[in-house]
């Protein structure tokens, strides 16, 4: 089966201030991996950025927060976002890069390829027919290079027909010089099982983006121990779900990891050198 292989051309944990942040946000190009969890509400939205402002954008919440969210990472003259990734086509994912993709010049879209009729989503197909935006369908065993970065596409496979929209969504794996993170999308229990029995040891993390909001049906016992993340960050807000579980909570504190929540700490920045992982929040 040929594979995609897509390239971008052009510890201690340390907790800082958003006012440190923001005085350092309009800076120079970046020598390091940068994480950004964005305060996007009951959603997720995560940017990661490559050294010298490479971006890629992973979901972007229910509605119009991601956009406003950018304005305060970056100087009003950075309108360029390389990558845009959506995990699976549901409300709480891609509501908000309709608005971004008004307000950014994007390089590609990527997806899952899944299209089920979800509520909005022919809107965020209409604005990249548009813009006329490169689409590029990824699955299982397909990477996204840039430099010595990159993410491994661990799941779903490429035929999607017996998935639900949850458990087909989009995983990956960040491996740069001195982090790896892995971002787990909506996907349950069923799916964590698959990840354990294909990739054992190759899930280990320093970062976990915590699965559909900290649901009790996701971040299953085996999984979190195999992963093993120092840090775990929970992208939720508001909502009548019960999001995050307290088990699910519960089993990450057994593990040592820490937790940060944007419903508490805001938008949370990530970055790493060699010695340390420094984190962020407002």
């Amino acid at each position: 089966m040929s594979k995609n292989y897509i390239f971008i051309i052009i510890l201690f944990l340390i907790v800082f201030d958003f006012f440190i942040w923001a005085e350092i946000s309009f800076g120079g190009p970046n020598e390091n991996t940068e994480l950004y969890f964005l305060n996007v509400g009951q959603g997720d939205g995560e940017l990661v950025v490559w050294p010298n402002n490479v971006k890629t954008l992973i979901d972007a919440g229910p509605a119009n927060k991601a956009a406003a969210e950018f304005s305060y990472l970056f100087s009003p003259f950075n309108h360029y976002i390389d990558l845009v990734i959506l995990t699976h086509p549901e409300l709480d994912h891609f509501g908000g890069l309709i608005n971004i993709m008004k307000r950014y010049k994007v390089g590609a879209f990527i997806f899952n390829g899944e299209t089920k009729d979800s509520n909005g989503f022919s809107d965020l197909e209409k604005i990249i027919q548009e813009n006329k935006i490169k689409i590029i369908v990824i699955s299982e065993g397909d990477k996204i290079k840039y430099l010595e970065n990159y993410f491994d596409v661990l799941s779903p496979p490429k035929d999607l027909s017996s998935m639900a929209t949850n458990e087909s969504g989009l995983v990956l794996k960040l491996t740069s010089r001195n982090i790896k993170a892995l971002f787990t999308a909506d996907i349950g229990e069923k799916t964590e099982k698959d990840l354990i029995r294909k990739y054992g040891d190759y899930l280990k993390a320093d970062i976990l983006k915590v699965a559909h909001h900290g649901s009790k049906f996701s971040s299953s016992e085996n999984f979190l121990a195999m992963v093993s993340p120092k840090i775990s960050i929970f992208e939720v807000g508001k909502n009548s779900y019960g999001h995050p579980n307290a088990g699910v909570i519960e089993r990450l504190k057994n593990i040592g990891s820490k937790i940060f929540r944007t419903d508490q700490n805001g938008t949370i920045k990530i970055s790493a050198d060699l010695e340390k992982i420094n984190i962020y929040t407002k």
